[in-house]
């Protein structure tokens, strides 16, 4: 199970290095359609820093699982409040019928909702962070 896990701690972070480094470049207008239009923010300031926090959450994942591994579960956890945090999103995309990504459909934009608490759940899984979290709860209940 340790052997998976850090294989798909490996994959999460080549990931969201991947999906960091096109909000900077290829991906940037499609990016900018996901942002909330309710946000009091420029899109194009939101999709280049969350590509920069993209890109340092791979990187993390990354060097966590290698070198610095006392901190993985942080790191983990932090990631798995970064896809939630970012979920507003998708679901804005949904309900204004935005396409990008290929999401040219109702269907199609309503399926992706449905990617992100996976994400949230591997996070948590691949880093071990679910004994945080755990440990958030209990402090919570006392």
């Amino acid at each position: 199970m340790g052997n998976l896990k850090n294989l798909a701690q490996l994959i999460l972070g080549a990931f969201l290095l991947t999906a960091g480094i096109s909000h900077l470049g290829s991906n940037r207008i499609e990016f900018q359609a996901q942002v909330p239009s309710y946000l009091p923010i420029d899109p194009d300031f939101v999709v280049v820093a969350s590509g920069v926090v993209e890109i340092s959450l791979g990187l993390l994942l990354i060097i966590t699982l290698l070198i610095y591994k006392k901190y993985r579960r942080v790191v983990g956890l932090i990631t798995a409040i970064f896809f939630i945090l970012i979920f507003p999103g998708n679901i804005n995309q949904y309900v204004n019928q935005i396409d990008a990504f290929g999401l040219d459909t109702d269907q199609k934009r309503l399926i992706r909702l449905f990617f992100q608490p996976p994400l949230v759940v591997a996070a948590i899984w691949v880093s071990g962070a679910g004994s945080l979290v755990r440990g958030i709860i209990t402090s919570k209940k006392r």
